[in-house]
Protein backbone atom coordinates (compact mmCIF):
# COMPACT_ATOMS: atom_id res chain seq x y z
CA UNK A 1 0.00 0.00 0.00
CA UNK A 2 2.73 2.38 0.98
CA UNK A 3 4.40 2.14 -2.39
CA UNK A 4 1.69 2.25 -4.20
CA UNK A 5 1.02 5.23 -2.85
CA UNK A 6 4.54 6.54 -3.30
CA UNK A 7 4.25 4.92 -6.90
CA UNK A 8 0.82 7.37 -7.66
CA UNK A 9 2.53 10.51 -5.82
CA UNK A 10 5.63 10.11 -8.33
CA UNK A 11 3.35 9.82 -11.46
CA UNK A 12 1.98 13.17 -9.99
CA UNK A 13 4.90 14.92 -10.33
CA UNK A 14 6.19 13.96 -13.26
CA UNK A 15 2.76 14.29 -15.13
CA UNK A 16 2.73 18.04 -13.68
CA UNK A 17 6.20 19.37 -13.37
CA UNK A 18 5.87 23.15 -14.33
CA UNK A 19 3.20 24.40 -11.76
CA UNK A 20 4.69 25.48 -8.10
CA UNK A 21 1.92 27.03 -6.09
CA UNK A 22 2.59 29.06 -3.16
CA UNK A 23 -0.10 29.54 -0.73
CA UNK A 24 1.71 33.23 0.51
CA UNK A 25 1.28 34.06 -2.87
CA UNK A 26 -1.40 32.14 -5.09
CA UNK A 27 -2.26 34.32 -7.96
CA UNK A 28 1.50 34.97 -8.15
CA UNK A 29 4.12 34.45 -12.00
CA UNK A 30 5.80 36.31 -14.51
CA UNK A 31 3.62 36.93 -17.36
CA UNK A 32 5.78 37.80 -20.65
CA UNK A 33 3.80 39.33 -22.92
CA UNK A 34 3.97 39.42 -27.01
CA UNK A 35 2.59 42.62 -28.75
CA UNK A 36 2.42 42.84 -32.24
CA UNK A 37 2.50 46.53 -33.33
CA UNK A 38 3.08 46.38 -37.03
CA UNK A 39 2.59 43.97 -39.62
CA UNK A 40 4.35 44.84 -43.02
CA UNK A 41 4.75 42.19 -45.86
CA UNK A 42 7.09 39.76 -44.53
CA UNK A 43 7.68 41.54 -41.32
CA UNK A 44 6.78 42.43 -38.32
CA UNK A 45 7.38 44.90 -34.99
CA UNK A 46 6.76 43.51 -32.23
CA UNK A 47 7.03 44.86 -27.95
CA UNK A 48 7.56 41.93 -25.99
CA UNK A 49 7.32 42.99 -21.76
CA UNK A 50 8.05 41.39 -18.91
CA UNK A 51 5.91 41.55 -16.08
CA UNK A 52 6.50 40.40 -12.37
CA UNK A 53 3.14 40.04 -10.95
CA UNK A 54 4.87 38.22 -7.63
CA UNK A 55 3.99 39.35 -4.27
CA UNK A 56 7.59 39.20 -2.88
CA UNK A 57 9.98 36.85 -5.33
CA UNK A 58 12.00 39.43 -6.81
CA UNK A 59 14.54 39.03 -10.00
CA UNK A 60 18.11 39.84 -8.93
CA UNK A 61 21.33 39.66 -11.02
CA UNK A 62 22.05 38.36 -13.51
CA UNK A 63 18.78 38.73 -14.53
CA UNK A 64 16.48 37.38 -16.90
CA UNK A 65 17.52 35.43 -20.64
CA UNK A 66 14.44 35.49 -22.25
CA UNK A 67 14.60 33.03 -25.25
CA UNK A 68 12.09 30.80 -27.53
CA UNK A 69 12.11 28.76 -30.02
CA UNK A 70 11.15 30.16 -33.78
CA UNK A 71 9.03 28.04 -35.76
CA UNK A 72 10.27 29.01 -38.70
CA UNK A 73 13.08 30.44 -40.25
CA UNK A 74 12.47 33.84 -38.73
CA UNK A 75 15.45 36.33 -38.09
CA UNK A 76 15.62 39.35 -36.04
CA UNK A 77 16.41 42.09 -38.19
CA UNK A 78 16.81 45.13 -35.91
CA UNK A 79 16.26 45.72 -31.47
CA UNK A 80 16.20 47.99 -29.01
CA UNK A 81 16.14 48.02 -25.52
CA UNK A 82 18.10 44.57 -25.01
CA UNK A 83 19.74 42.22 -27.50
CA UNK A 84 20.71 38.95 -28.54
CA UNK A 85 23.59 37.03 -26.92
CA UNK A 86 24.66 35.54 -30.62
CA UNK A 87 24.47 36.70 -33.82
CA UNK A 88 24.47 32.91 -35.18
CA UNK A 89 25.00 32.38 -38.57
CA UNK A 90 23.68 34.87 -40.77
CA UNK A 91 25.88 33.92 -44.07
CA UNK A 92 22.47 32.73 -45.75
CA UNK A 93 21.24 36.24 -45.94
CA UNK A 94 21.62 37.86 -48.84
CA UNK A 95 21.21 41.74 -47.89
CA UNK A 96 23.40 45.18 -47.24
CA UNK A 97 23.19 44.71 -43.53
CA UNK A 98 23.18 41.49 -41.45
CA UNK A 99 20.12 40.55 -39.01
CA UNK A 100 20.83 42.00 -35.75
CA UNK A 101 20.33 37.56 -34.33
CA UNK A 102 19.97 34.87 -37.23
CA UNK A 103 19.56 31.69 -33.83
CA UNK A 104 16.96 29.70 -33.91
CA UNK A 105 16.71 29.32 -30.49
CA UNK A 106 17.73 33.19 -29.35
CA UNK A 107 18.56 34.43 -25.76
CA UNK A 108 17.97 37.90 -25.32
CA UNK A 109 19.16 39.85 -21.99
CA UNK A 110 18.22 43.28 -20.78
CA UNK A 111 20.50 46.28 -21.72
CA UNK A 112 23.28 47.51 -18.76
CA UNK A 113 22.18 51.05 -17.15
CA UNK A 114 23.89 53.52 -19.41
CA UNK A 115 23.20 52.12 -22.83
CA UNK A 116 23.17 54.53 -25.91
CA UNK A 117 19.64 56.59 -25.82
CA UNK A 118 19.15 55.14 -29.48
CA UNK A 119 19.24 52.00 -28.07
CA UNK A 120 17.37 52.50 -25.10
CA UNK A 121 13.12 51.83 -24.86
CA UNK A 122 10.93 52.47 -21.80
CA UNK A 123 11.41 49.92 -18.51
CA UNK A 124 14.63 48.74 -20.56
CA UNK A 125 18.52 48.94 -19.13
CA UNK A 126 18.33 47.29 -15.81
CA UNK A 127 20.37 44.53 -16.34
CA UNK A 128 17.70 42.03 -16.26
CA UNK A 129 16.79 42.95 -12.29
CA UNK A 130 13.20 42.44 -11.90
CA UNK A 131 11.27 44.25 -8.33
CA UNK A 132 8.68 42.25 -6.75
CA UNK A 133 5.15 44.00 -6.79
CA UNK A 134 4.93 44.70 -3.38
CA UNK A 135 8.60 46.12 -2.61
CA UNK A 136 8.45 48.67 -5.82
CA UNK A 137 5.82 48.62 -8.05
CA UNK A 138 7.58 50.87 -10.25
CA UNK A 139 10.18 48.50 -11.22
CA UNK A 140 8.63 45.00 -11.64
CA UNK A 141 8.42 45.19 -15.52
CA UNK A 142 10.78 45.22 -18.29
CA UNK A 143 10.33 45.64 -22.01
CA UNK A 144 12.34 46.01 -25.63
CA UNK A 145 10.83 45.95 -28.94
CA UNK A 146 12.34 43.93 -32.16
CA UNK A 147 11.93 43.55 -35.82
CA UNK A 148 11.08 40.39 -37.18
CA UNK A 149 10.56 38.50 -40.33
CA UNK A 150 11.46 35.49 -42.47
CA UNK A 151 14.76 35.04 -43.88
CA UNK A 152 13.40 34.52 -47.65
CA UNK A 153 9.84 35.73 -47.07
CA UNK A 154 7.61 33.09 -49.19
CA UNK A 155 4.74 34.78 -47.92
CA UNK A 156 3.55 33.61 -45.35
CA UNK A 157 3.26 35.36 -41.78
CA UNK A 158 5.87 34.79 -38.87
CA UNK A 159 3.80 33.16 -36.27
CA UNK A 160 4.32 33.59 -32.44
CA UNK A 161 7.68 31.67 -31.31
CA UNK A 162 7.34 28.60 -28.44
CA UNK A 163 9.11 26.97 -26.12
CA UNK A 164 9.54 30.36 -24.04
CA UNK A 165 12.21 30.19 -21.26
CA UNK A 166 13.52 32.81 -18.86
CA UNK A 167 16.79 31.51 -17.89
CA UNK A 168 16.17 31.32 -14.46
CA UNK A 169 16.49 28.52 -12.03
CA UNK A 170 12.59 27.32 -10.57
CA UNK A 171 10.54 29.17 -13.38
CA UNK A 172 8.72 27.24 -16.18
CA UNK A 173 6.90 28.76 -19.32
CA UNK A 174 3.46 27.40 -20.27
CA UNK A 175 2.57 27.70 -23.97
CA UNK A 176 1.41 31.25 -25.70
CA UNK A 177 -2.30 31.97 -25.60
CA UNK A 178 -4.60 34.89 -27.51
CA UNK A 179 -5.77 37.24 -25.42
CA UNK A 180 -7.69 40.87 -26.56
CA UNK A 181 -4.68 43.31 -28.12
CA UNK A 182 -2.77 45.54 -25.80
CA UNK A 183 -3.64 49.57 -25.72
CA UNK A 184 -0.88 51.84 -25.03
CA UNK A 185 -1.85 55.26 -23.65
CA UNK A 186 -0.53 58.02 -26.30
CA UNK A 187 0.12 62.16 -25.57
CA UNK A 188 -0.01 61.84 -22.13
CA UNK A 189 -3.30 59.80 -22.26
CA UNK A 190 -6.09 61.57 -24.52
CA UNK A 191 -5.04 59.13 -27.07
CA UNK A 192 -4.63 55.09 -26.76
CA UNK A 193 -3.54 53.04 -29.77
CA UNK A 194 -3.83 49.60 -29.90
CA UNK A 195 -1.58 46.31 -31.05
CA UNK A 196 -2.86 44.23 -34.05
CA UNK A 197 -2.60 41.13 -32.03
CA UNK A 198 -1.52 40.30 -28.31
CA UNK A 199 -0.19 36.70 -26.78
CA UNK A 200 0.12 36.55 -23.31
CA UNK A 201 2.97 33.26 -21.57
CA UNK A 202 2.64 32.42 -17.83
CA UNK A 203 5.98 31.65 -16.12
CA UNK A 204 5.35 29.52 -12.86
CA UNK A 205 8.05 29.45 -9.59
CA UNK A 206 8.66 26.19 -8.08
CA UNK A 207 11.48 26.06 -4.82
CA UNK A 208 11.66 22.52 -5.47
CA UNK A 209 12.72 23.15 -9.38
CA UNK A 210 15.19 25.86 -8.14
CA UNK A 211 17.29 23.73 -5.85
CA UNK A 212 17.11 20.60 -4.68
CA UNK A 213 17.96 22.05 -0.92
CA UNK A 214 16.67 24.92 0.84
CA UNK A 215 18.68 28.25 1.16
CA UNK A 216 18.07 29.61 4.53
CA UNK A 217 17.04 28.15 8.47
CA UNK A 218 15.77 29.99 11.82
CA UNK A 219 17.36 29.80 15.23
CA UNK A 220 14.86 30.68 17.95
CA UNK A 221 15.48 32.39 21.97
CA UNK A 222 13.10 34.07 24.13
CA UNK A 223 13.88 36.03 27.16
CA UNK A 224 12.24 33.79 29.74
CA UNK A 225 14.29 30.82 28.71
CA UNK A 226 18.07 30.23 28.34
CA UNK A 227 17.83 27.87 25.51
CA UNK A 228 19.24 29.10 21.85
CA UNK A 229 17.20 26.99 19.75
CA UNK A 230 19.61 26.43 16.72
CA UNK A 231 18.83 25.76 13.02
CA UNK A 232 18.37 22.15 12.18
CA UNK A 233 21.14 20.58 11.21
CA UNK A 234 22.07 20.40 7.71
CA UNK A 235 19.14 22.06 7.01
CA UNK A 236 20.62 23.04 3.87
CA UNK A 237 23.08 20.21 3.67
CA UNK A 238 26.04 18.40 5.68
CA UNK A 239 29.47 19.55 5.46
CA UNK A 240 31.84 17.30 3.34
CA UNK A 241 27.94 15.83 1.79
CA UNK A 242 28.13 15.47 -2.37
CA UNK A 243 26.72 18.20 -3.90
CA UNK A 244 26.80 20.55 -0.61
CA UNK A 245 28.12 24.17 -0.87
CA UNK A 246 31.73 24.62 -0.31
CA UNK A 247 32.68 25.77 2.95
CA UNK A 248 35.24 27.58 4.66
CA UNK A 249 36.21 27.55 8.47
CA UNK A 250 35.53 30.77 11.03
CA UNK A 251 38.74 32.86 10.83
CA UNK A 252 39.85 31.53 7.33
CA UNK A 253 39.59 33.67 4.23
CA UNK A 254 37.62 32.25 0.94
CA UNK A 255 39.18 30.92 -1.99
CA UNK A 256 39.80 34.06 -4.58
CA UNK A 257 36.59 33.05 -7.61
CA UNK A 258 36.79 34.04 -10.83
CA UNK A 259 33.20 35.43 -11.14
CA UNK A 260 30.94 34.70 -14.20
CA UNK A 261 28.87 38.26 -14.45
CA UNK A 262 26.20 36.04 -16.60
CA UNK A 263 25.63 33.43 -13.68
CA UNK A 264 25.05 33.68 -10.08
CA UNK A 265 27.81 32.59 -7.95
CA UNK A 266 27.93 29.45 -6.34
CA UNK A 267 27.68 29.66 -2.53
CA UNK A 268 30.63 30.00 -0.53
CA UNK A 269 29.12 30.14 2.99
CA UNK A 270 30.53 29.71 6.35
CA UNK A 271 31.07 26.03 8.04
CA UNK A 272 28.51 25.51 10.34
CA UNK A 273 26.14 22.49 11.42
CA UNK A 274 23.31 23.83 9.23
CA UNK A 275 25.18 24.84 5.92
CA UNK A 276 23.07 27.38 5.23
CA UNK A 277 23.91 30.63 3.10
CA UNK A 278 21.15 32.86 5.15
CA UNK A 279 20.25 32.39 8.79
CA UNK A 280 17.29 34.34 10.37
CA UNK A 281 17.01 34.66 14.24
CA UNK A 282 13.70 35.14 16.20
CA UNK A 283 14.13 36.32 19.67
CA UNK A 284 11.46 37.19 21.87
CA UNK A 285 12.69 40.22 23.43
CA UNK A 286 10.41 41.71 26.21
CA UNK A 287 7.10 42.15 27.06
CA UNK A 288 5.03 44.61 29.10
CA UNK A 289 2.15 45.02 29.87
CA UNK A 290 0.06 45.46 26.88
CA UNK A 291 2.59 44.95 24.38
CA UNK A 292 5.63 42.68 23.30
CA UNK A 293 8.88 43.10 21.29
CA UNK A 294 10.38 40.55 19.05
CA UNK A 295 13.79 40.83 17.57
CA UNK A 296 14.74 39.77 13.93
CA UNK A 297 18.31 39.15 12.89
CA UNK A 298 19.48 38.43 9.30
CA UNK A 299 22.77 37.31 9.01
CA UNK A 300 24.22 36.52 5.24
CA UNK A 301 26.79 33.10 5.68
CA UNK A 302 27.24 33.55 1.61
CA UNK A 303 30.80 34.98 0.79
CA UNK A 304 30.22 35.45 -2.70
CA UNK A 305 27.19 37.83 -2.79
CA UNK A 306 25.48 40.01 -1.43
CA UNK A 307 21.20 40.67 -1.58
CA UNK A 308 20.00 43.42 -2.95
CA UNK A 309 16.38 44.18 -2.09
CA UNK A 310 16.18 41.11 0.05
CA UNK A 311 13.33 40.66 1.82
CA UNK A 312 11.51 38.53 4.28
CA UNK A 313 8.09 37.28 4.40
CA UNK A 314 6.79 36.07 8.52
CA UNK A 315 3.32 34.23 8.71
CA UNK A 316 2.40 35.13 12.40
CA UNK A 317 -1.29 35.23 13.51
CA UNK A 318 0.02 38.30 15.91
CA UNK A 319 0.53 40.40 13.28
CA UNK A 320 -2.50 41.81 12.73
CA UNK A 321 -1.57 43.84 15.63
CA UNK A 322 1.69 44.60 14.65
CA UNK A 323 2.14 48.80 16.10
CA UNK A 324 5.71 49.89 15.15
CA UNK A 325 9.01 48.46 12.97
CA UNK A 326 11.85 49.88 13.76
CA UNK A 327 14.78 49.51 10.67
CA UNK A 328 12.74 47.86 8.37
CA UNK A 329 10.08 48.79 6.12
CA UNK A 330 7.08 47.10 7.10
CA UNK A 331 3.77 45.38 4.54
CA UNK A 332 1.11 43.21 5.58
CA UNK A 333 0.16 40.62 3.05
CA UNK A 334 -3.56 40.40 2.67
CA UNK A 335 -3.96 37.84 0.46
CA UNK A 336 -7.02 35.77 1.39
CA UNK A 337 -9.47 39.26 2.22
CA UNK A 338 -9.18 39.39 6.62
CA UNK A 339 -7.08 37.05 7.28
CA UNK A 340 -4.45 39.68 7.68
CA UNK A 341 -1.49 36.81 9.38
CA UNK A 342 1.38 37.44 7.03
CA UNK A 343 3.76 40.26 6.41
CA UNK A 344 6.55 41.29 4.51
CA UNK A 345 9.78 42.97 5.63
CA UNK A 346 12.32 44.81 3.57
CA UNK A 347 15.31 47.39 3.53
CA UNK A 348 15.29 50.64 3.74
CA UNK A 349 16.84 52.33 0.80
CA UNK A 350 20.21 53.53 1.00
CA UNK A 351 20.32 52.51 4.71
CA UNK A 352 20.16 48.30 5.39
CA UNK A 353 18.21 47.42 1.49
CA UNK A 354 21.74 45.58 0.36
CA UNK A 355 22.82 42.68 3.34
CA UNK A 356 26.09 42.46 2.32
CA UNK A 357 27.98 39.20 1.85
CA UNK A 358 29.62 37.13 4.88
CA UNK A 359 31.40 38.95 8.01
CA UNK A 360 31.05 41.74 10.38
CA UNK A 361 29.02 43.67 8.97
CA UNK A 362 27.06 41.31 6.67
CA UNK A 363 23.78 40.87 9.04
CA UNK A 364 20.64 43.52 9.25
CA UNK A 365 18.21 43.69 12.57
CA UNK A 366 14.95 45.20 13.48
CA UNK A 367 12.86 45.16 16.20
CA UNK A 368 8.64 44.87 16.00
CA UNK A 369 6.20 46.17 18.97
CA UNK A 370 3.06 44.25 18.92
CA UNK A 371 -0.06 44.51 20.67
CA UNK A 372 -1.23 41.81 22.81
CA UNK A 373 -4.53 40.27 21.56
CA UNK A 374 -7.12 39.66 23.97
CA UNK A 375 -8.29 35.91 23.59
CA UNK A 376 -5.25 34.92 21.67
CA UNK A 377 -2.22 36.10 23.02
CA UNK A 378 0.17 33.59 25.09
CA UNK A 379 3.74 32.91 25.25
CA UNK A 380 3.07 29.25 26.00
CA UNK A 381 3.44 26.06 23.28
CA UNK A 382 5.53 28.19 20.81
CA UNK A 383 2.79 30.48 20.18
CA UNK A 384 5.09 33.65 20.13
CA UNK A 385 7.22 32.38 17.24
CA UNK A 386 6.74 32.41 13.56
CA UNK A 387 4.92 29.72 11.94
CA UNK A 388 6.61 30.28 8.71
CA UNK A 389 9.12 32.32 7.40
CA UNK A 390 10.62 32.71 3.72
CA UNK A 391 13.57 34.78 2.65
CA UNK A 392 13.58 36.31 -0.76
CA UNK A 393 10.86 33.91 -1.89
CA UNK A 394 12.32 30.80 -0.14
CA UNK A 395 11.15 28.65 2.82
CA UNK A 396 13.23 28.67 5.80
CA UNK A 397 13.89 25.47 7.67
CA UNK A 398 12.04 26.15 11.00
CA UNK A 399 13.34 23.89 14.08
CA UNK A 400 10.84 21.07 15.44
CA UNK A 401 8.08 22.35 17.16
CA UNK A 402 8.90 20.01 19.99
CA UNK A 403 12.37 22.28 20.79
CA UNK A 404 10.79 25.43 20.76
CA UNK A 405 11.81 27.56 24.41
CA UNK A 406 9.57 26.87 26.61
CA UNK A 407 8.03 28.77 29.65
CA UNK A 408 9.71 27.69 33.09
CA UNK A 409 7.39 25.14 34.93
CA UNK A 410 7.38 27.27 38.68
CA UNK A 411 4.18 29.35 38.91
CA UNK A 412 6.30 31.94 40.15
CA UNK A 413 7.51 33.24 36.57
CA UNK A 414 5.85 36.80 35.72
CA UNK A 415 6.22 39.23 32.92
CA UNK A 416 8.68 42.23 33.48
CA UNK A 417 5.47 44.74 33.82
CA UNK A 418 3.94 42.51 36.63
CA UNK A 419 7.23 41.88 38.47
CA UNK A 420 7.67 46.07 38.26
CA UNK A 421 4.26 46.34 40.07
CA UNK A 422 4.18 43.93 42.68
CA UNK A 423 7.91 45.48 43.83
CA UNK A 424 6.36 49.04 43.35
CA UNK A 425 3.79 48.01 46.22
CA UNK A 426 6.05 46.15 48.20
CA UNK A 427 8.37 49.49 48.01
CA UNK A 428 5.07 51.20 48.55
CA UNK A 429 4.06 49.08 51.83
CA UNK A 430 7.71 49.58 53.58
CA UNK A 431 7.54 53.08 53.12
CA UNK A 432 4.16 53.13 55.60
CA UNK A 433 5.03 50.59 58.28
CA UNK A 434 8.70 51.86 58.38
Amino acid sequence: MGRGLILVLSLILFIYPTYGYDPLDPNGNITIKWDIMLNNEGSQDVKVSIFNYQLFRHIDQPGWKLSWSWPGNEVIWDMSGAEATEQGDCSAIKATQPPHCCEKEPVIVDLLSGAPYNKQVANCCRGGVLTSLTQDPGKYGASFQMNIGSASYNGSEPRVPENFTLGIPGYTCGDPFKVPPSKFNVDQGRRKTQAIATWNVICSYSQFRASSSPTCCVSLSAFYNNTIVPCPKCSCGCQGQLGADHCVKYGELPPVLQLDHNEPPKPVVQCSHHMCPIQIHWHVKQSYTQYWRVKMTIRNLNYVKNYSQWNLVVLHPNLRSVTQVFSFNYKPLNQYGDTNDTGMFYGIEYYNDMLLQAGETGNVQSELLMHKDEGIFTFREGWAFPRKISFNGEDCVLPSPDDYPRLPNSSLFMSPSIFTIILFFLSFILTIFY
